[in-house]
C-alpha cells in the first residue's frame, strides 16, 4: 500500500439530517453481528492464515503438504489451521491417520476475490 496524504472534508455545519441518520440506523446491524464480522475481518489480518486459505482454493491438503507449499513447520501450520477452523473458514475431514483440510464454503473465495480485486483497481 502506498502512503499517500489523503485531505479529507469536515462538514462546517452542525445540521444534523435527521432523516438520513434514522435510515442509516434502521439498516445498522446489532452489535453482535458487528463484532463477529470484525473478529472475521481479524482472522484475514495475517499473511500466512491468507496463503493457507490461497493454497486451498486449489486443492484439499493435509498439514504436510501445506507445510511443504509454505516453506513452514508442521507446528505453526496447525496452529494457523486451528484459528482458521475457529472463525469457520476451513473445515476437515479424516482418511486413516490423514487429516485433509479445505474450505469451509464458496463464500471464502468470493470475500478473497472481492478484496483483491480491490487492492488491484487503479
Amino acid at each position: 500500500m502506498i502512503n499517500e496524504k489523503v485531505d479529507i472534508e469536515n462538514c462546517d455545519c452542525n445540521v444534523i439530517h435527521q432523516d438520513v441518520v434514522n435510515a442509516v440506523k434502521e439498516k445498522m446491524p446489532d452489535e453482535e453481528n458487528l463484532y463477529d464480522l470484525a473478529e472475521l475481518f481479524k482472522v484475514f489480518g495475517d499473511t500466512t492464515r491468507i496463503k493457507i486459505l490461497y493454497a486451498l482454493f486449489t486443492s484439499e491438503m493435509c498439514v504436510c503438504d501445506i507445510a511443504a507449499v509454505l516453506g513452514m513447520t508442521q507446528s505453526a501450520i496447525s496452529h494457523q489451521l486451528r484459528v482458521l477452523k475457529h472463525a469457520r473458514l476451513v473445515k476437515y475431514r479424516k482418511e486413516g491417520k490423514v487429516v485433509y483440510y479445505s474450505l469451509d464454503d464458496d463464500h471464502i473465495k468470493q470475500i478473497f476475490d472481492q478484496g483483491l480485486n480491490h487492492i488491484n483497481e487503479k
